[in-house]
């Protein structure tokens, strides 16, 4: 199954360029159908370039914070000498939606980009 999602551009590059391979979203009803073996075709919000990637696992979490303690901040889009903060999940999504639904860890490979 193919999954369609916009990024913004920072994280786009950071996929497109190998520095990530986790995408962090709410676990909201849209998200829950993804699983490994899927795919997902992320859209540059401000180009419209696409980037194909394969789903390799989907790790649920209670939130962000504890998702930000799963994995390096190098993994999920910050430099080694950034702050990774979960707090700034609060730019895409309300901390009411966060209660409700929880992140949602998807871990990524890769395909092609045009």
């Amino acid at each position: 199954m193919i999954h369609y999602m916009n990024l913004n551009p920072g994280p786009f590059q950071w996929i497109a360029s190998g520095k990530k391979d986790v995408e962090m979203r709410l676990n909201d009803e849209r998200r829950k159908g993804i699983k490994a073996g899927d795919f997902i075709e992320f859209t540059h919000t401000g180009t419209g370039e696409k980037l194909l990637v394969e789903v390799v696992g989907c790790h649920p979490f209670r939130d962000f914070a504890e998702l930000y303690k799963a994995y390096p901040k190098t993994r999920i889009g910050y430099s080694k000498f950034s702050k990774a903060d979960p707090k700034d999940m609060l730019q895409y999504y309300s901390q009411e939606k966060i209660d409700r639904y929880g992140a949602l860890a998807i871990e990524i490979r890769i395909l092609k980009s045009e």
